[in-house]
């Protein structure tokens, strides 16, 4: 048995935090968690002083095909698949000393990340536990097609969602929007009917199976959430800007409102590594419009989990999630928001709520620790200090002898 000590937790729900906890973890489970800072005879002790325990984080969107280069997609296309698979392996890697234990990869060639998904499922240290989606469902030519997901009309749609289903993916992911990383996309328009984004829908639930829309655009989301989609990515509210009075988002308070009753989440990709780029023009404008949105968004009440979308721009760098949690709390959703966000709800939003995102008996011994209070201070979470999946130690800590 381990035990693992540490000044404070938060056990993924919050708000208070234990004092002096320990974890007592067994056979990659948590079986109690004890305050006061006692150690049962005869257990390994990881005692890691003043830091605050945390569940792993679940980061609800990351692309680990993706290098975060300058030229993501040219070397994704001129890699083969052992190559591809072990930049994938190096990704998953740099996210689990990130304290990120889970991920949902949403965009992989080939179904590498089914792979990927056995290896760590075999070996926890390898990397984090991986939820796949394999190639997104595209348009010819449409966003992420070179990705191999391309299908158009509701039988096309229908076999894919099929064929994923019989390669045993854990989610459905469908572009309904275009967008910015391939050429030509466009992000404001749909790229599928209501007809096919309702067979997308039908046959991912008949299967038992999750469906996610990847979508940018007011309309997009308006026409995911009227299909019956279970989740938004990005989720933003874009819109095309018409004149100099346009803020070029469109927060439409009747669809946040219908996510609300009918369960939608979003999963909302902030966040970026500090000393990018400034954002050109056009994001620039619609800032204001985005974080009023947002406001809207927290008020009406839907439910929000946290995603990297790591990968995708030398920005979005894998290992970067914890960048997105705190920019998270900066935009309204405070620290105890934005830590559910990328522990609990997320587990729950991705379907693993039985096991991951809570510190609590019966839960895998998933657990980040961080330098720190992050409901005081949210960029505690950047001060990783210690990361265990399934009891078994991968980031920097001393394991003693009691």
């Amino acid at each position: 048995m381990l035990a693992i000590r540490a000044a404070k937790l938060f056990d993924g729900i919050g708000p208070e935090l234990v004092e002096r906890p320990v974890v007592l973890a067994e056979g990659g489970r948590v079986v109690a968690v004890l305050p006061g800072g006692s150690v049962p005879a005869g257990a390994e002790l990881l005692d890691l002083g003043d830091a605050t325990l945390l569940p792993g984080f679940v980061d609800t969107h990351v692309h680990l095909a993706f290098d975060a280069s300058d030229d993501v997609v040219g070397r994704l296309c001129r890699a083969g698949d052992e190559e591809l698979l072990e930049r994938m392996r190096e990704s998953g890697r740099a996210t689990l000393a990130a304290g990120v234990t889970t991920v949902r990869d949403l965009g992989d060639r080939g179904y590498l990340a089914l792979r990927l998904r056995e290896e760590t499922a075999a070996d926890p240290t390898a990397g984090p536990t991986v939820l796949a989606s394999g190639p997104p469902i595209t348009t010819a030519r449409g966003h992420c097609w070179f990705l191999g997901g391309q299908a158009e009309g509701v039988d096309a749609i229908r076999a894919a969602v099929r064929e994923r289903a019989e390669r045993g993916v854990d989610v459905v992911k469908v572009m309904v929007t275009g967008g910015h990383l391939t050429p030509g996309s466009d992000p404001f328009h749909v790229q599928y009917g209501h007809a096919e984004l309702l067979a997308a829908v039908r046959e991912a639930h008949r299967h038992g199976l999750p469906v996610t829309a990847h979508a940018h655009s007011a309309a997009g989301i308006a026409d995911a959430v009227a299909a019956g989609f279970d989740m938004v990515e990005h989720c933003f509210f874009v819109t095309e800007i018409a004149d100099e009075s346009d803020t070029g988002v469109d927060y439409d308070r009747r669809i946040l409102d219908d996510m609300v009753r009918l369960g939608v989440v979003a999963s909302l990709t902030l966040g970026s590594l500090p000393g990018g780029p400034p954002p050109p023009p056009p994001v620039a404008r619609r800032l204001p419009g985005l974080a009023a949105g947002m406001a809207a968004m927290r008020e009406a009440g839907v439910s929000v989990v946290c995603g990297s979308d790591s990968g995708i721009f030398p920005f979005k760098a894998h290992g970067s999630h914890p960048y997105s949690i705190v920019a998270m709390a900066e935009r309204g959703f405070g620290a105890l928001e934005a830590l559910r966000a990328a522990t609990s709800a997320a587990a729950r939003a991705c379907g693993v709520a039985c096991r991951k995102g809570c510190i609590a008996p019966g839960f895998d011994a998933d657990v980040v620790a961080v330098a720190g209070d992050p409901l005081a201070d949210i960029t505690a979470v950047h001060a990783v200090t210690a990361v265990l999946r399934e009891g078994r130690r991968v980031g920097p800590g001393k394991l003693l002898q009691s």
